[in-house]
């Protein structure tokens, strides 16, 4: 007999029913928030770990893969989506953050996790951190290969990642992502390779925790403000402004710029800077559009300074070009000034 099924045989005998049930009581509840990816995603092999069609397998089928679970959380689960990350928008951002908040304001809840496909994990945990308005755990969790596949890391990221929305410990350390058995924040993780399992990195400031085998593990706390000390409030919005982003590169000129503000752009992103940008940002401006200045190279700050100032660009600190347009969409629902959206960049 396996291990799993003597567990499930053998508690309620040692138990009792009674005590059975008052066991389960006592077990934190954590909820399962899916909306697709390569966690759910399924190959035609298992040797196929490429060419495979995301979010095929259901909240349930997740939960039933793990039995171990039985004696960690009390688990339910809600389906928000069914897509690659690609596929996630403002709807189901939006969708996401309000599922989120009433499942955490009741007070006998302990922790959420969110599936998601990794290309854009990053961008939903980020927007999920300025949004959330609790101080109990929120983790978001993907993989890199589908749950069909040889070696499949999703399983075993998924219960490291119940096991930390279910940790005491866990409590107010903004929402956080985890794959490989490292806990990130989500401000600071980016995905940094296409194909490997150790992906994700916080590459200015390395992990806050990790997931190891006999207990979930922390070493540092945030001092930017998120989750309930965040100041967005997306509960009553159904849409955000458009924020776009324009790359940065030798000859880049002002076509991009002026065609995505023809589109609607509330504000842009620069990722990086080109020559050809200035007189298209200066005409902007005019207009009453923000721009953020974001930085290509992966880590570092964008400094303040006082041509940037003058010229009403903000200045992104060290978030990268599509964390920044996050920020951006939320701050652009308070305010169009340049000082109070730096002053919001400074804080988040």
């Amino acid at each position: 007999m396996k291990l799993n099924n003597l567990f499930s045989v053998l508690l309620p005998v040692a138990l009792g029913s009674a005590s059975l049930s008052a066991y389960a009581a006592d077990l934190p509840k954590v909820k399962l928030f899916t909306t697709g990816g390569t966690i759910q995603g399924s190959g035609s092999n298992r040797d196929e770990i490429a060419n495979y069609r995301p979010a095929i397998f259901t909240p349930k089928q997740l939960l039933d893969d793990l039995p171990e679970l039985e004696s960690i959380a009390d688990m339910s689960s809600e389906q928000i989506a069914a897509t690659g990350s690609g596929g996630i928008d403002t709807k189901i951002l939006l969708k996401l953050a309000k599922a989120i908040n009433s499942w955490l304001a009741q007070p006998d809840t302990a922790g959420a996790v969110v599936t998601h496909g990794t290309a854009t994990l990053e961008e939903t945990a980020y927007f999920l951190n300025l949004t959330i308005h609790s101080d109990k755990p929120v983790v978001v969790v993907g993989a890199m290969r589908p749950f069909t596949a040889i070696s499949r890391d999703g399983p075993l990221n998924l219960y490291n990642a119940i096991r930390t929305a279910a940790s005491p410990q866990a409590r107010d350390k903004g929402v956080m992502v985890l794959l490989n058995d490292e806990i990130n924040a989500a401000r600071d993780v980016t995905k940094t390779n296409t194909e490997r399992v150790n992906t994700f990195e916080s590459r200015d400031l390395g992990p806050i925790g990790f997931a190891d085998s006999d207990r979930i593990v922390f070493y540092r706390k945030l001092l930017y403000r998120h989750t309930h000390k965040s100041e967005f409030d997306v509960d009553k919005l159904d849409d955000l402004p458009k924020v776009d982003i324009v790359y940065g590169y030798q000859e880049g000129g002002r076509a991009a710029v002026d065609a995505l503000i023809a589109a609607g752009a509330k504000g842009i992103i620069l990722d990086d800077s080109a020559p050809g940008f200035a007189d298209a940002v200066k005409d902007a401006r005019a207009k009453g559009v923000v721009f953020v200045q974001s930085d290509r190279k992966g880590s570092g700050r964008v400094l303040t300074n006082p041509r940037s100032m003058a010229t009403g660009i903000v200045t992104a600190d060290n978030l990268n070009a599509q964390k920044a347009r996050q920020l951006l969409r939320l701050a652009l629902t308070k305010t169009t000034d340049p000082q109070e959206i730096q002053r919001i960049f400074n804080e988040y």
